[in-house]
């Protein structure tokens, strides 16, 4: 098996320390030699083995141990002000539609119901996770930064992670609100008092901040002894741990049970949610009744798929992808972290005739 050499290994995290200018300008690591350093994840091989002179002349020679490197689409960097364009377009749209849907569900009184005061936390959070990720994300591709400390690196982890976690308790409250709705429509306002939606939001707010803290935390305490190139524009729990030489078991069972206890459960209960809903549905003599009960789970079924489909479309590349390229998965990532704040709006704007006519009330005053 083929050994690495000191220059080869630390030229990728720090390559100020090669004296050769070649190293400094391009690092070409064999896979043989990257399969010689134990623990590498997944994604670093792929990472590693080509940057061009671009990428690694955005590493500062000052660039100390606790600093990473991010990065974008490797291959492509030459085409990143043109990439730049659709990504800034796209933050817009996340960052001006989720803020119109709050906006219209804060000023208009008949929207002051249970099922917009959820599209409001859903809304929310979206706009959270645009901003937790735009600095990073933009910066990259407008060329200003590819370096992030570890503290600002952990910080961003634990938002993206966190709010992912928000997210899917949103989802699972409002599909709680489409089974009361449908099926206990007489106690329907009994049931989701103003009271207990502020204790239902404050709950899935603990549960993330809560439930996400320990293994964050403990990222501050492991030794990254590997080169210190993260594979995406932002920071995530797992990619840091493959960083590290620290024994990571903790974080690794601690991960994999929040993730059994909180996305997969509330997957679970979404889908039980919607087999009462069915029953009770396909129970109504009217198929016009029925077809109006449908409607209105339509929006959050597709906001469901949204957000569960890039999930899972980023675990199995990540877990069966390793022969992609880079560019695969840092196209996956963003679409993990993009695609649902931007569709969201969207679709709750085309699919609620309320949120959509109040959408159309404040641009056409904007334009008379």
């Amino acid at each position: 098996m083929a050994s690495v050499t000191p220059c080869a290994r630390y030229c990728c995290q720090e390559p100020h320390l090669c004296g050769s200018s070649r190293a400094s300008r391009q690092v070409v690591l064999t896979r043989n030699a990257l399969e010689a350093m134990p623990s590498l994840g997944i994604w670093i091989p792929t990472a590693c083995t080509y940057f061009s002179s671009s990428t690694m002349a955005s590493v500062s020679p000052s660039m100390n141990s606790s600093s990473f490197l991010l990065t974008g689409f490797s291959g492509l960097e030459q085409q990143y002000h043109w990439i730049s364009i659709p990504f800034s377009a796209i933050y817009a749209m996340v960052l001006l539609g989720n803020g119109l849907v709050l906006h219209v569900i804060r000023t208009e009184p008949s929207l002051h119901q249970p099922m917009f005061y959820f599209l409001a936390m859903l809304a929310l959070t979206d706009l959270c996770m645009g901003l937790s990720t735009v600095h990073t994300v933009l910066g990259i591709l407008w060329g200003l930064s590819q370096e992030v400390s570890l503290d600002a690196c952990i910080a961003q982890s634990y938002f993206v992670h966190g709010l992912s976690c928000t997210e899917s308790g949103v989802l699972l409250a409002m599909a709680f609100d489409r089974y009361t709705a449908i099926c206990h429509p007489l106690h329907y306002s009994s049931i989701l008092t103003h009271n207990k939606i502020m204790k239902i939001g404050m709950a899935i707010l603990c549960r993330s901040t809560l439930l996400i803290s320990p293994a964050i935390i403990r990222l501050k305490f492991l030794n990254y002894c590997h080169p210190h190139i993260l594979s995406h524009s932002f920071c995530l729990h797992q990619d840091l741990l493959r960083l590290a030489c620290s024994d990571i078991r903790f974080n690794s069972y601690y991960a994999l049970m929040l993730v059994i206890c909180t996305l997969l459960l509330d997957a679970l209960l979404i889908l039980f949610s919607y087999v009462l809903i069915l029953k009770s549905v396909l129970a109504i003599a009217s198929q016009e009744e029925r077809h109006k009960s449908f409607q209105t789970c339509i929006s959050h079924i597709c906001a469901v798929l949204v957000f569960y489909i890039p999930i899972i479309s980023l675990t199995m590349v990540h877990r069966f992808g390793k022969h992609l390229p880079a560019m695969v998965h840092g196209l996956m990532g963003n679409i993990y972290i993009l695609f649902p704040p931007l569709m969201n709006p969207i679709i709750y704007s085309v699919k609620t005739q309320k949120i959509r006519s109040r959408v159309l009330r404040v641009f056409s005053l904007k334009i008379y």
